[in-house]
Formats: C-alpha cells, structure tokens, sequence
C-alpha cells in the first residue's frame, strides 16, 4: 500500500497541487473538520459509492488515525483504484481544516 504522511500532503497542497482527498471518517467525526475539500465517504458507503470514483484520477484516503483509510486504500486497490493511505490519520494534521 502506498502511504504519504500529513505532512507532505499539507506540502503538496500549500504548492498549490490539486489533491483528490477522501475521508472516510463517519458523520460526527468530518463535523469536527476535515481537510479543505475533501470527499466525504463514509467507509461502510465505500463499496456503494464506487461511481463517484475515477479510475484514471489518484486518491488519497484519510481516517482519523489512518486505519479505517488503510482498509479502505486495500479495498479499492483490488477495484483498480489508484490510492495511497494518509499515514497518522487527521491526528498527525496540522493545516487548516473546513
């Protein structure tokens, strides 16, 4: 699984690079802040909610500690995804959040 860490992920946006993020944290957890636009997608939606996902795009997945977005990066690397895991979860995050 690849991996990338919260820092350089806030390094890659604050460069002004696109990133499509995806947290799969649940409801109450995304209302504390998430990342600057971020996709919401619960875990357990994941599977269902695979026709908002691009093939052709990369992701990156987020959780809180990176677990949840670690299974999640599993499941859709089998599906043919182009994923990498945000080590240390928005714990690690020190940027802005929305």
């Amino acid at each position: 699984m690849k991996e990338i860490t919260a820092k350089e992920v806030l390094e890659k946006l604050n460069e002004g690079e696109t990133l499509s993020v995806i947290d799969v944290r649940e409801d109450e957890e995304v209302a504390q802040g998430t990342i600057p636009g971020a996709q919401h997608i619960p875990l357990g939606e994941v599977p269902a909610r695979l026709d908002e996902l691009d093939k052709n795009k990369k992701y990156i997945m987020i959780c809180r500690s990176g677990g949840r977005s670690g299974n999640a990066c599993n499941y859709l690397h089998e599906q043919g995804y182009d994923v990498t895991n945000m080590t240390g979860g928005m714990l690690d995050w020190e940027g802005d959040t929305e």
